[in-house]
């Protein structure tokens, strides 16, 4: 380590300017990357643009291999999705030893909601309605994937959605670029903390840039287009939100925008990212995004690379058409000595925040690889993160009975855990957890079981394949991820459940999709629980025994039925490393559930896309009607979700009192404040969720119906009351107009608090300049 950091004072710092001490540190790195630059050849700077997947590198052997041999020709800048330090130790060595220059390498992988220790899904994360807890679920993934040999994640994912149909949304915060913009903000903040020099930070990637999540048909891959007002107003906040937290990286999207795929759109690469929101970092495509370009129609890998720089494009992901292509285009006249030179200096700087240059084995530390992954005490945490995202939708008493809700679970009796999401701790995890050793996930049935174990008879049965078409579930099943079939019929599985139901004083059903449903390249047409599930909760439903659904879903659901006949149902998402223990947890009242949606449910795959912020039309339906002719409606179904976002229930009740506002006319910069007081009206401590919303009633464009501005999670002891108060400036009014102008306009707004975003209370004022 001494003889590499002499090295590298050798060949670098004595190369830089003498810098007097109050000289910034931009300009020490200017400095640092000047005299560099001037030393790499134009193939070199190519190199670093270049970002190949590390294949199967073993460990030892990663100098003999193909990537070395480009590692040591300077052809390589970083290496994503490998992991260990004694791998990445090896790789390393290779660039700072043994090529010219000695540029170390930036290893990158999918660490996306948790590293060893996975929490739950993004979506689920989201749901907590906690900007500190998502935040420090971010660091803790930092802290074990940086420990690991990691610097560099790709993730936040903040594509706003409001297409269930389309699997990534488990990956996203939702449907509200409001809340979108508070999330990327702590996730971010989560993997890069204060000073990304220090080894238990990662340099965050933003993801994916821009309206990857608006894509046609709910089908990945597929096209996006949108007039830029609704660009602007609902589905770019997130993506600046993490530009403003300081996110070192921005991944393009693969789908076109304005007919441009987006790797190549310097509309947004250039004129919004860096022009309009002043981003410093660099642009890394998505994996193979440049030469998909040439499937889309855009020209062949040559034409399509010379696109991308110009576009604003720093980092070629597997492709390798910057490696190949770029030295013929510039000799050609296709693309500027500056545009190479400017992408390879971002990512050189990018290497010198991270403190490469200083110390290229920084994350290499065999001790921290052994004492801060998968520790006790993250598992703790996981645990804890999970019990506060899981949403309790229905809970009403058992078939027959009175008074308070099915839930929580006494801890006494016989208990049936049945479904084939019972006993699949493969799916705990969720998607997108490549790091994860789904052997040492917890499964709802090892938790019920050492949960209550000693005091309760707990009997499982499968119950139903995941889906009937053995085909299906195997898609459903990859990576790991399989349901085990065992040659046993629909019928007998069927029967087995029936039996031990016959047995029980409660069923719990443990039923939905499997994590791999959900996710990429996971688009559903049919976004209800799976036929072969339906069927068994409806056998169950027969017996007259209460039944619990515990539902496992990384999307929004059409589960009208479901929620017309099972007295209780908590959606647990994929809860991750520890779903088991926390759902556990919640089951039996240990923790009481406190998430809200982040995304609206809709009765059928036909009312999608249902949002909550909708426009109103020229022929509204009034509110609580339908059916009405030559009015926005359906023949067949109300417009009305089944849940609303922002709902959520608690095993405690919340009145909430009238809204009070300190004005109801205001002018100029004035700030409004609203209070509203809400009142733990059970007899169980709880926290609520406490929501504003704002609706511009008349403007120069038309507006959405009602807007999240404001929330706060507040605690609540049983019988307590607080008053939650929200200061509303004119910032909260601003939109951007027809001219892109983002302003406010002087007129009446109608100001809501509530606990979702369909039971609120509302006040009017009159706001002018």
């Amino acid at each position: 380590m001494k003889f590499l950091q002499g090295l590298f004072a050798v060949l670098f710092i004595t190369t830089s300017v003498n810098l007097p001490a109050q000289v910034s540190q931009d300009q020490r790195m200017k400095g640092f990357i000047d005299a560099l630059m001037k030393k790499m050849t134009l193939d070199e700077k190519i190199g670093q643009l270049n970002l190949p997947g590390a294949g199967d590198i073993t460990t030892g052997q990663a100098g003999s291999s193909d990537i070395g041999k480009k590692i040591r020709e300077g052809k390589v800048g970083g290496l994503f999705n490998i992991k260990s330090v004694s791998k990445i130790r090896d790789v390393q060595k290779v660039a700072v030893e043994n090529s010219r220059l000695k540029i170390p390498l930036i290893f990158g992988m999918d660490v996306i909601h948790g590293y060893q220790t996975i929490f739950p899904i993004p979506l689920a994360l989201s749901c907590s309605w906690d900007m500190q807890l998502i935040e420090r679920s971010a660091r803790i993934a930092a802290t074990e994937s940086s420990a690991d040999g990691i610097c560099w994640t790709f993730s936040p994912m903040v594509d706003i959605a409001r297409d269930p149909r389309w699997g990534r949304i488990a990956e996203g915060g939702g449907e509200d670029p409001f809340l979108g913009y508070q999330i990327a903000k702590a996730m971010v903040k989560g993997y890069q903390g204060s000073d990304l020099t220090k080894n238990n930070t990662i340099m965050a990637c933003v993801k994916h840039y821009a309206l990857y999540g608006a894509a046609e048909a709910g089908r990945d891959y597929n096209t996006t287009d949108m007039s830029r007002v609704r660009m602007y107003n609902e589905y770019l906040l997130p993506y600046k939100g993490a530009v403003d937290a300081g996110t070192g990286s921005v991944m393009s999207s693969f789908n076109e925008v304005d007919g441009i795929p987006a790797t190549e759109n310097k509309f947004l690469m250039t004129d919004v990212l860096r022009k309009q929101w002043g981003f410093k970092g660099f642009v890394v495509t998505d994996y193979t995004a440049i030469n998909e370009m040439i499937d889309h129609g855009m020209g062949d890998l040559q034409t399509v690379s010379a696109l991308a720089l110009n576009a604003g494009i720093q980092m070629d992901m597997v492709g390798e058409g910057f490696l190949t292509t770029l030295k013929k285009s510039l000799a050609e006249g296709k693309v500027t000595q500056k545009q190479i030179d400017e992408a390879c200096r971002l990512i050189l700087e990018a290497k010198y925040k991270l403190g490469l240059f200083d110390d290229p084995y920084r994350y290499c530390d065999e001790k921290r690889a052994t004492s801060e992954i998968y520790t006790d005490a993250n598992r703790k945490a996981a645990r804890e993160i999970a019990a506060d995202c899981f949403v309790l939708l229905k809970n009403n008493p058992s078939p027959g009975g009175s008074g308070a809700g099915l839930l929580p679970l006494k801890k006494s009796g016989t208990i049936a855990l049945i479904g084939p999401l019972a006993d699949a701790k493969e799916n705990m995890p969720g998607t997108w957890s490549v790091a994860a050793d789904f052997s040492k996930a917890i499964s709802l049935l090892q938790g019920l079981k050492e949960k209550v174990g000693g005091i309760s008879k707990v009997l499982y049965a499968k119950g139903s394949f995941l889906d009937d078409d053995s085909l299906f579930e195997q898609r459903a099943g990859m990576f790991g991820k399989s349901f085990h079939r065992d040659g046993k019929t629909k019928d007998q599985l069927l029967q087995e459940a029936m039996n031990i139901a016959s047995q029980s004083d409660v069923v719990i059903a443990a039923l939905g999709e499997s994590a791999e449903m959900s996710g990429e390249s996971s688009s559903r047409s049919n976004i209800e629980i799976p036929q072969a599930q339906k069927d068994l909760l409806a056998a169950l439903i027969k017996t007259g025994k209460p039944v619990v659904l515990v539902l496992f879903t990384g999307r929004p659901l059409a589960i009208k039925w479901e929620n017309e006949n099972v007295p209780a149902i908590l959606n647990v998402w994929f809860g991750g490393s520890e779903a088991g223990y926390a759902i556990s947890d919640v089951l039996f009242g240990d923790v009481s559930p406190s998430g809200k949606l982040t995304t609206t449910w809709p009765q059928n795959v036909g009312q999608v896309p249902l949002y909550y912020n909708h426009k109103n039309t020229g022929r509204p339906l009034p509110e609580g009607r339908w059916f009405q002719k030559f009015r926005s409606n359906y023949l067949d179904v109300s417009n009305d979700p089944v849940y609303p976002f922002g709902y959520g229930l608690s095993y405690t009740n919340f009145t909430y009192g009238d809204l009070k506002l300190s004005n109801t006319s205001l002018k100029g910069n004035q700030t409004l404040t609203a209070n509203i007081t809400v009142t733990n009206s059970g007899n169980r401590d709880g926290k609520e969720v406490v929501q504003l919303y704002i609706r511009d009633v008349v403007g120069s464009i038309t507006r959405p119906v009602k807007e999240l501005k404001g929330f706060q999670k507040i605690f609540l002891k049983a019988g307590e009351s607080k008053t939650a108060t929200f200061n509303i400036t004119t910032n909260d009014l601003k939109f951007y107009n027809s001219d892109l102008k983002y302003d406010w306009e002087s007129g009446d707004f109608v100001i809501m608090a509530g606990g979702n975003s369909r039971d609120v209370k509302s006040e009017k004022v009159n706001w002018v300049k």
